[in-house]
């Protein structure tokens, strides 16, 4: 399983908020995960916490694009989390080969042509809703059929479009317009996600709200319940998890990778 490090450039992001918008401290993150076996580093300019509003695109950009200059020489594959296409764009020109869209290219209507000219690799990620509103009330009548039945649409919509099926990426979007009940729903069946629909799956659950509903923790006490979960995605043979804590989840995931002869499931 490989592991996506989180890298946000924000001041209001529900964990890690402020931590690294200074560059410095975003250029010794990125090498402190690159130390630590990150597979890539995914760089967000924008928080998507629940009841969130996005920044405007200059100020998005003026979060990111240093950041991303900065890092040329971190030699870590970086992805960008944005929904806007000239925000991309400019990461794409500065060497960043991956798309973490939140919107599933619903966002903006460039974004799937530049990632096709771009040729980078896209993940699609499921909200229902906005970040301002997605947890109000979200309500579905079958979540995984309604959930695989958005990513069929998503991906003929990208490959129709020139994307390669072979560079797309899912995500479930674990807390993103769904309950505690939808978010162990998606989690317990998610081996069925690449069954179904033929592409590698990333899963986010990082300090999350689920794992706080669960333990009644705040989001700084949540680190036990994160590795829970992404054990849990390792047995169920998920592909990549997107993480706050990479040294943690590198070390436990080695040990099962350990016990397992070295494979994933």
């Amino acid at each position: 399983m490989k592991i996506m490090g989180i890298l946000n450039i924000t001041p209001d992001s529900f964990y890690d908020g402020g931590r690294y918008v200074a560059l410095q401290a975003a250029v010794e993150r990125a090498k402190a995960m690159k130390k630590e076996g990150v597979d890539v580093i995914d760089i967000g300019g924008v928080s998507t916490r629940p009841g969130s509003l996005p920044p405007s695109e200059e100020e998005e950009m003026k979060r990111v694009l240093p950041v991303v200059e900065a890092l040329r020489e971190v030699e870590v594959p970086l992805s960008i989390d944005t929904f806007r296409s000239r925000v991309a764009e400019e990461c794409f020109k500065r060497g960043v080969k991956i798309l973490n869209d939140v919107t599933a290219l619903r966002g903006d209507s460039n974004m799937v042509y530049l990632a096709r000219d771009y040729q980078v690799e896209v993940i699609l990620m499921h909200m229902k809703g906005t970040p301002r509103d997605m947890q109000k009330n979200p309500e579905y009548k079958d979540v995984l059929k309604e959930v695989k039945e958005f990513f069929r649409e998503r991906i003929g919509f990208a490959v129709r479009r020139g994307i390669e099926e072979e560079r797309i990426w899912i995500d479930p979007g674990i807390g993103f317009g769904k309950t505690l009940s939808h978010n162990l729903s998606l989690l317990r069946n998610i081996s069925s996600f690449k069954r179904d629909l033929g592409r590698p799956i990333l899963i986010g659950p990082s300090r999350k709200a689920f794992v706080g509903a669960i333990l009644g923790l705040p989001s700084r006490e949540r680190l036990f319940g994160t590795l829970g979960a992404v054990a849990w995605c390792y047995l169920q043979g998920v592909d990549m998890v997107r993480v706050h804590d990479t040294r943690e989840t590198k070390e436990m995931l080695k040990v099962m990778e350990s016990i397992n002869g070295g494979n994933n499931q």
